[in-house]
């Protein structure tokens, strides 16, 4: 065993970078149909959010003529 430079109060605590466990974490449960159709509802709520953001901002963020506004001219400048 290597021993360590700094002061270890705990042998434990020197031990614990070697340490392995032999035990295996249980299984996860699997999830509900209630579950699966919950988050698959969640998902597509935050998607549809995102793209109706997307389509709403998109004109906001045109630069440049827009192809429905005209410039009218006042009939006093074209006399002249």
């Amino acid at each position: 065993m290597f021993s360590r430079r700094e002061p270890v109060p705990f042998a434990f605590l020197a031990e614990a970078d070697q340490f392995r466990s032999n035990v295996t974490p249980p299984p996860r449960p699997r999830a509900s149909r209630s579950e699966i159709a919950g988050r698959t509802l969640i998902g597509l709520t935050i998607v549809a959010g995102f793209v109706g953001s997307l389509l709403l901002g998109l004109p906001a963020m045109e630069s440049g003529p827009r192809t429905t506004h005209q410039v009218q001219h006042s009939e006093v400048s074209d006399s002249r």
